[in-house]
């Protein structure tokens, strides 16, 4: 069942992955002394599996180890995730999804924050602006 889809994955799974991006190659070891609130090795090694069974990681031999290595790139999860997280809790709107975010770290962020923050929303109204061009027909 290889759907390559981070958008339904458990809480364990993606504790696993957040490990493999960070780590970009990892034995189940590896990840078991990353996450150490997980109850066996063995628990680890079936996570991993259903992972790969799930298209989400690929493994080779080194000796007797598996090696685990994702087979979607981070940035694809990132934006499966980010999907999922508007739908679930933003009712698909990106404006409500920035002002949590903006409300959540307001008092963080820098005067640089703002500006690039300006200036990735004007680069997206010139895209806009491009694509919304009338017809001279």
């Amino acid at each position: 069942m290889k759907d390559n889809n981070h958008s339904s994955l458990s809480k364990r799974e993606r504790q696993v992955m957040e490990v493999v991006y960070r780590k970009k190659v990892v034995s189940a070891k590896d990840v078991w002394r990353e996450i150490t609130d997980f109850p066996s090795y063995s628990a680890v090694r079936s996570v991993l599996s259903i992972l790969e069974e799930k298209g989400l990681l690929t493994h080779h031999m080194e000796g007797k180890k598996y090696i685990y290595s994702p087979t979607v790139p981070h940035s694809h999860a990132t934006y499966s995730a980010v999907k999922q997280l508007l739908s679930t809790y933003f009712d698909n709107s990106l404006e409500k999804a920035v002002a949590a975010m903006l409300e959540l770290h307001n008092r963080d962020m820098t005067h640089d924050d703002f500006e690039r923050l300006s200036s990735i929303i004007q680069n997206a109204r010139k895209e806009e602006d491009k694509h919304n061009v009338p017809d001279d027909t």
